[in-house]
């Protein structure tokens, strides 16, 4: 029997293990970077803190591209999936636990961050695996499946976790550390049943595993970063990586008190949701308005190429934004309002955003393509944690309403970086070759 009819014999139906390996992919990352701060705000942390600790937690997926090598070359990327899955149900089980401890703090940002890094190495092999197993027909067809799935783990996160959390805790006195040491211990079973089962229903692909040795990679390392760098006249390098850095600048520092906003009572400038309308206005409403936006961003930019509605794309992801500032002043009570704001933000956001993931494709093109975007996933996970630290700071100096009137104002960098990138006119287009 050849490679090829062993690989055969050891396929497994996408289906089989697609939806739940990219559910499993998209569920840490929510929880360290949205679940986490809203969880430290209902145990009393402020919003200076929160937003400096936490925004430290995106630290694995800046550096990521440094250790992704690695992932190629020891073991295969089956078994750092299933390994990085046992250390994530791991994690979520020694957040549930420290949280019962008088060194909660230290205990859970500990395990947050060993989430942090157990999600971003499972990132990794995960994608890789989805390569190595699937052709490029089906690689293609699957794309939206896999995307659907990871969002699905992202409305959990915001749309259930957060009021099931809220639930336990009017069950339990408002013992809001030991509601939310349930939701965790549950969330460690989860994944310890996500492991057995792809334990079971992932194949064993017969090119899972490199034949490079560790000088080779080393090598093929230092020639990747070098060419990275030298991809563009050093003028324009620095205006692509101002980009990539900057352009969600204004978002950076929205994206830990917007949650926060919508929890803190009136008294303390927020509009006083309970977790349960925050599930339903931030958690759906406004993650649908994200897909909707991303989607259409996507089909605007294949129709037309990306150039054509680059400014848009740029209106489109800082303006909304002024919903924050409208409803810091109002403090309006209905849902339905709140809701439509943060549709229209999220909305916003979504589209705009298709002009960052398309712009690092077109940057990534050539040599090293797979490499090079994870860099530039790098730098811009860089500059979502810089201003993320700050951003509580601030906040807290100013108070929500100035605020949101200072992030208006940082809108202005957002156009100032994407006036000096260059992109191919036909770049995007669906009739564009390459």
């Amino acid at each position: 029997m050849n490679a090829t009819d062993n690989h055969k014999k050891q396929s497994r139906n996408p289906w089989a293990w697609i939806p739940t390996l990219y559910f499993a992919e998209g569920l840490p990352n929510v929880l360290v970077m949205t679940v986490a701060v809203v969880m430290y705000m209902q145990l009393g942390l402020t919003d200076t803190e929160i937003g400096y600790y936490t925004a430290w937690l995106g630290l694995p997926w800046v550096i990521k591209p440094f250790w992704s090598p690695f992932v190629d070359l020891c073991k295969t990327k089956r078994w750092w999936v299933l390994a990085m899955q046992v250390l994530l149900g791991s994690s979520l089980a020694g957040v549930a636990f420290t949280l019962q401890t008088d060194w909660w703090f230290q205990g859970t940002m500990f395990f947050f961050f060993l989430m942090a890094f157990s999600s971003a190495t499972h990132d990794i092999a995960a994608d890789g695996f989805y390569m190595i197993e699937l052709s490029a027909h089906d690689q293609a067809w699957f794309v939206g499946i896999r995307n659907t799935f990871y969002r699905i783990a992202v409305i959990i996160g915001k749309g259930l976790l957060v009021p099931v959390a809220g639930l336990f805790a009017t069950w339990w006195g408002n013992d809001k550390a030991f509601a939310w040491s349930l939701v965790f211990y549950g969330l460690a079973a989860v994944f310890i049943t996500l492991w057995l089962f792809h334990g079971v229903a992932m194949p064993h692909p017969a090119d899972g595993r490199t034949d490079k040795n560790a000088r080779e990679v080393m090598e093929g390392i230092l020639e990747m970063f070098s060419t990275f760098f030298r991809k563009l006249p050093a003028k324009q390098m620095f205006f692509a990586l101002a980009f990539m850095l900057l352009y969600r600048f204004p978002e950076a520092m929205l994206s830990k008190m917007t949650e926060t906003f919508l929890l803190r009572p009136n008294e303390e400038g927020g509009l006083g949701l309970t977790t349960a309308q925050y599930g339903l206005a931030n958690g759906t409403v406004g993650l649908i308005g994200l897909l909707l936006g991303g989607i259409a961003g996507g089909m605007l930019a294949g129709r037309d190429g990306l150039k054509r509605w680059l400014w848009p794309m740029v209106w489109a992801i800082t303006l909304p934004d002024i919903v924050y500032v409208y409803m810091s002043f109002e403090l309006p009570t209905n849902l339905w309002v709140i809701s439509s704001c943060l549709f229209i933000e999220q909305f916003g956001y979504g589209l705009g955003f298709t002009a960052l993931t398309l712009y690092m494709l077109y940057f990534s093109r050539g040599m090293f393509k797979t490499s090079h975007y994870a860099i530039c996933t790098g730098i811009t996970y860089l500059g979502l944690m810089l201003p993320g630290m700050l951003s509580g700071f601030l906040k807290d100096a100013m108070g929500y309403r100035s605020f949101f009137i200072m992030v208006m104002f940082l809108c202005l960098i957002t156009f100032a970086v994407t006036h000096f990138i260059h992109i191919d006119a036909d770049f995007g287009k669906k009739d564009a070759q390459g």
